[in-house]
């Protein structure tokens, strides 16, 4: 019998401490107007020193495993841009923190489309014969962006999202439907951190102040972003037998809060099906459709039956789409069996 990944536990994890627009607007010679009328955003999460990518993972990885009643899973999948080191991955970390011995943990880099990349290896791992599967997607861009850069300090947030899936039969309520991605590496220079991979250091030439941190044409991305996630969509939903008319809620990757009115508008889709919550928690990269996904379920703005549909469009370039319906998940914790 073929077997399906389903959706069975969600739970989010962000840093205690909030940077407001009012917080960033005198150091920045900005105003809390500018960033919102541009981007959406009135506050963010950063984590504080001594914490790390995994400790923000394994908080919402907890949370979802509270949500799924369980206790064990047989792989972990960790999407991050920033992993708390370069070598090893992040995802072994991640599972000794939550006191898992001898499973299967490994990180996948996809930027922002990274949880779209991993939801569909962790259906695969399903596919052949994994009863339970832990995806994640946890991000400390505080590490990464230039906090004097106001282009970008002022987008982007720390967080942490998680699902829990288990082996179901397609079709079912929480069941991942057909999946679209893709990939554009020609378009790396328009999302990248150019310095502290193989290229920067063979090169022999020491990397500038702008080479050490993250740079985004953000003009350009925003154009191909919606382009690339509206096809991905269509391609998607083609595989999946499905229209657009048939699609209750609109998750995409919270990137800005323009792209996502322009994307429902491209889709064809009313503006009020966009799950969004990128006003409190700024765009967390490959943790923003995970913790988006927590936000609706703990505020009723994703119900059982509701068909949802993800995309996403990240660094890379890559871009990727999906679709389930929404399961009737826990609202409160339980304990764990």
């Amino acid at each position: 019998m073929t077997r399906a990944a389903v959706l069975c536990g969600i739970g989010s994890y962000l840093p205690p401490r909030t940077v407001s627009n009012h917080d960033l607007a005198g150091r920045l010679d900005t105003t809390d107007e500018w960033i919102r009328s541009r981007t959406g955003i009135g506050n963010r999460h950063q984590a504080s020193p001594g914490t790390a990518t995994s400790d923000l993972a394994a908080g919402a990885a907890e949370k979802a495993l509270k949500c799924a009643d369980v206790d064990s899973v047989d792989s972990i999948v960790l999407a991050t841009t920033t992993p708390d080191r370069p070598c090893p991955g992040t995802a072994p970390t991640v599972a000794s923190k939550l006191g898992f011995r001898g499973v299967a943990a490994f990180d996948v880099s996809a930027v922002c489309t990274g949880f779209l990349y991993a939801l569909a290896t962790a259906s695969g791992l399903v596919a052949t014969g994994a009863e339970r599967v832990l995806v994640i997607g946890a991000e400390t861009y505080s590490t990464i962006v230039d906090p004097d850069n106001r282009a970008n300090a002022v987008i982007f947030g720390d967080g942490a999202g998680a699902v829990v899936l288990r082996a179901g039969r397609p079709g079912e309520p929480g069941a991942l439907g057909a999946f679209d991605l893709g990939s554009d590496g020609a378009g790396r220079d328009l999302i990248t951190v150019r310095a502290g991979g193989s290229e920067q250091r063979l090169s022999g030439a020491e990397p500038t102040h702008e080479d050490r941190y993250f740079v985004m044409s953000g003009r350009e991305v925003f154009h191909k972003a919606v382009s690339r996630m509206a096809d991905s969509v269509r391609t998607m939903l083609r595989r999946a037998g499905m229209g657009i008319e048939q699609i209750d809620r609109l998750v995409a990757h919270q990137a800005n809060q323009r792209i996502l009115l322009r994307l429902a508008d491209v889709l064809g889709l009313p503006e009020d099906s966009n799950v969004s919550n990128i006003d409190a928690v700024g765009n967390t990269a490959a943790a923003s459709i995970p913790i988006a996904l927590a936000h609706g379920h703990a505020n009723r703005l994703l119900l059982p039956g509701h068909r949802v549909l993800l995309t996403a469009f990240g660094g890379g370039l890559t871009w990727g789409s999906t679709v389930l319906t929404w399961p009737d998940l826990a609202h409160s914790s339980r304990p764990r069996r």
